[in-house]
């Protein structure tokens, strides 16, 4: 007989990983553009020029560049509008959030000997959210073919492509929702809430599954998802200046997340027929958390007193990452029960747990970038960033948890660039900025998420020892949203829209 569950909330530690997969290393691998208003009114273009903190952030040699000892912080706004298709019907969703985005300060240690070399020694730390997943996606529309039921299907049975086998009918109904692996426990779920029947009811050692939704098509279904959280990262930086042509420098990196994604799945449908499930939801929520830590090496280089050259290596993220998941499905039908019950019935399987997984290790791939600048003496300047990311070499481990989602890592993403150019133009106490960025799509298909094109603007006036500056910066893309990681892997097509405004406050002390 099957379980209808209602237990007291409680945590559960067990040894099964969640099935992470390549969205979930894509969204540790990538950053956002964010840091002062300078460095984002120009589009980030900063990794031969320096002199900014959150050039640190691109070329750890630009703290050598800062003359004077300095502070400073950036408060920012973001604003995300997503334009959901899915089956032709369309719905927007929009989302605000208010962030201290970026604090640091440096230290200037100058050295007057003229027959010293070495001119000067920079110290600096920088703290910089690079990801804001403060978001949110609502998509809705009549699904003429498919069922959510392929999803718990996909767990239950055998799939010899990835080595798994079919599940016992015993370990279903006899086993507790917490004690199971992650694979199970989807099964688990699929069949307590009469999405899925076994095919020989009688036969304890069954591991063949059908589905309990009626044919004929035509499934309402709505999904929406909101995550919150962030991606910090702090520099602790050292740099020097030699002679009055080279600047290298070095960064050692903390970085911390805390990333929560909830969604809420619906379906419906109003098939013929007096058995089957008529309508159901399927609520997830997720956290991820934990740190991890990266190193970046930089230099930059006058080639003449104008024209100047930056190259810069990120190191790959080593992070060490948790998980914990609540699920709760319910689901209204004909014939739930033993004996069947013949009226229409609710039922609800609620884990009512909070279940911890065992910490799992992310490596996001490296980075490098080459930048270029033209400096205009003391009326403005121009720059260029190009940057290089393998995402095929990101990897999960252990590697025998991960062996599937790391064989889609390596055959579904590719290597993409970042082409970024930015502009200042002085007037008096006053600069004007604008900039440009194209981002190509980190998977091979370009599809699952698409390029990315950015515009921005700037100004900013100077007081003599304090600076104050403004930005607003404006992105856009395409992707596809899935729903479900297998199994029912139909996509809402989605348009997203960033514009963000920035506002720092700079000190020279």
């Amino acid at each position: 007989m099957k379980k209808i569950i209602a237990l007291l909330l409680a945590v559960f530690s067990v040894s099964s990983i969640v099935a992470q997969g390549v969205s979930d290393a894509v969204r540790f691998s990538h950053n956002n553009l964010n840091g002062t208003a300078r460095f984002s009114a120009l589009s980030g273009a900063f990794g031969a020029l320096g002199g900014d903190f959150s050039a640190i952030n691109v070329n750890p040699a630009g703290s050598a560049v800062f003359l004077n000892n300095q502070v400073g912080f950036t408060l920012s706004n973001y604003s995300i509008k997503n334009k959901s298709n899915y089956f032709g019907t369309i719905n927007n969703e929009n989302n605000n959030s208010f962030d201290l985005n970026q604090a640091g300060g440096v230290l200037v240690f100058n050295d007057y000997n003229p027959k010293n070399d070495w001119k000067k020694i920079t110290l600096g730390i920088n703290y910089e959210n690079i990801n804001n997943f403060d978001n949110s996606l609502y998509a809705a529309g009549v699904n003429p073919t498919n069922s959510i039921d392929k999803y718990f299907l996909s767990y239950a049975n055998a799939n010899p492509n990835i080595g798994q086998l079919g599940i016992p009918l015993k370990t279903l109904q006899n086993s507790f929702y917490e004690n199971l692996s992650y694979v199970d426990q989807q099964a688990f779920l699929g069949y307590n809430g009469y999405i899925i029947n076994p095919v020989d009811e009688t036969n304890q050692n069954n591991t063949v599954y059908e589905t309990n939704v009626p044919d004929g098509g035509n499934f309402y279904q709505q999904n929406y998802l909101e995550s919150t959280g962030y991606n910090g990262k702090v520099n602790f930086n050292i740099a020097t200046q030699y002679k009055d042509q080279f600047y290298f420098g070095l960064n050692l990196n903390s970085h911390f997340t805390d990333y929560t994604h909830s969604t809420s799945f619906y379906e419906s449908n109003n098939n013929s027929g007096d058995s089957g499930v008529r309508s159901l939801r399927f609520d997830n929520d997720l956290r991820t958390y934990g740190d991890g830590f990266s190193f970046q090496l930089g230099a930059i280089a006058k080639v003449t007193k104008e024209f100047r050259l930056g190259l810069a290596y990120d190191s790959p993220t080593w992070y060490r990452l948790n998980d914990e998941l609540r699920q709760t499905l319910s689901s209204r039908g004909f014939n739930y029960g033993n004996p069947p019950n013949t009226n229409l019935t609710n039922t609800t399987v609620d884990s009512n747990f909070v279940i911890v997984y065992e910490p799992y290790n992310l490596r996001t791939p490296g980075k490098w970038t080459g930048s270029l600048a033209y400096i205009f003496g003391k009326s403005g300047l121009l720059s260029l960033d190009y940057a290089l990311k393998d995402y095929g070499n990101t990897r999960f481990t252990p590697k025998n948890d991960f062996q599937n989602s790391n064989t889609d890592l390596s055959n579904l993403l590719t290597t993409a660039t970042e082409l970024r150019i930015g502009a200042e133009y002085r007037i008096n106490q006053w600069s004007l900025r604008g900039g440009y960025r194209n981002e190509q799509s980190p998977y091979q298909n370009g599809t699952t998420i698409g390029d990315l094109t950015g515009m921005s603007a700037g100004i900013g006036y100077n007081f003599g020892n304090t600076k104050l500056d403004l930005a607003y910066s404006t992105s856009s893309r395409e992707s596809q949203n899935r729903f479900f990681s297998q199994g029912f892997t139909d996509r809402a097509s989605v348009k997203t829209k960033n514009n963000n405004i920035s506002v720092t406050l700079l000190f020279e002390l």
